[in-house]
């Protein structure tokens, strides 16, 4: 809920919404459907005034800031509409960036098998403003991977690229899911995109809606037309 009194506005109201591991889920809705307070309640970016967020066993209403920072940076990757890089820092150094900041020691293998897994092998000593959009959210992909996550966000992940640019960095999230079991909670409004996930959740209103398992495009889109206000 935000505001107080006659101005307070429920974001969500009564979701409930399990997220396995090794899953890929598309969360879907109208403006002001609750999709980005969903998915920042579900990170710990915020608190809900009531019910609980869990990330696997941890309860992330009894942590204070500085755990649930930690916990972030160490167990949550997050890939935005805006690559959100550091234009003084190489790729390498923009990977490496959250296990900096958390002190840990940087396997340089698994550094080479990232850069490689987004396919910028090649591009590690460049920085951001020599690299194309596509290239851009390549390295934020890899940045949200580098410290083994049990899952990643993405938000509005592609809303910013062209489609052939787009359908690579949607592979790229698949992969996470398909090859090492991660989980990937996406926030899209496209219905290509949704068409990747293995469910897609709808909201309507901070109510959820529905889901959709095996989505495809046409289906997903037909489904937008018939929510809320809409059905």
């Amino acid at each position: 809920m935000y505001g107080r009194g006659g101005r307070a506005v429920t974001a969500l109201d009564g979701i409930g919404a399990e997220i396995p591991r090794g899953s890929y889920t598309a969360v879907m809705g109208p403006s002001g459907s609750g999709r980005s307070t969903f998915l920042h309640c579900a990170a710990g970016l915020d608190m809900p005034t009531s019910g609980r967020a869990w990330i696997g066993d941890t309860e992330l209403g009894g942590m204070n800031e500085t755990e649930l920072t930690k916990l972030r940076r160490r167990r949550v990757g997050f890939v935005f509409q805006a690559f959100n890089l550091v234009p003084s820092l190489s790729v390498r150094q923009n990977v490496e960036l959250p296990l900096r900041l958390g002190g840990e020691r940087l396997d340089p293998a698994w550094l080479a098998e990232i850069l490689a897994r987004v396919g910028l092998e090649g591009r590690a000593a460049h920085r951001p403003a020599e690299l194309s959009g596509g290239q851009q959210q390549r390295v934020a992909v890899a940045r949200a991977l580098v410290t083994r996550p049990d899952v990643v966000f993405g938000d509005e992940p592609t809303g910013a690229l062209d489609t052939v640019t787009a359908r690579e960095v949607l592979s790229l999230l698949r992969s996470c899911v398909d090859d090492t079991g991660q989980a990937v909670v996406m926030v899209t409004h496209d219905p290509v995109a949704a068409s990747y996930a293995d469910t897609v959740l709808f909201l309507a209103d901070g109510r959820l809606a529905g889901r959709m398992d095996d989505p495809t495009a046409d289906r997903v889109a037909d489904r937008m037309t018939r929510l809320g206000a809409w059905a």
